[in-house]
């Protein structure tokens, strides 16, 4: 299984990210909404759309898929 992401859905809101546990353990900063301080998390916004930086850093937990309002990223 792997993270994956349909950018023709994302609206950049970055509700995922903040949601990630992995990001939040990586860069405390980003659960604040203030944004990573490294490349290192998982998933990110940039330029308006969700990015996948560190993916197999992923614990296929699912719960950016659960917070994300409109279904852009799932797992395959």
């Amino acid at each position: 299984m792997e993270l994956k992401v349909n950018q023709d859905n994302c609206l950049g809101c970055g509700i995922c990210v903040i949601a990630c546990p992995v990001n939040a353990a990586i860069s405390p900063e980003n659960a604040g909404g203030s944004g990573a301080k490294t490349d290192e998390v998982v998933i990110m916004v940039e330029n308006g759309f969700i990015k996948l930086f560190s993916p197999d850093k992923c614990e296929l937990c699912g719960t950016c898929q659960m917070f994300c309002p409109v279904n852009a990223i799932w797992l395959e």
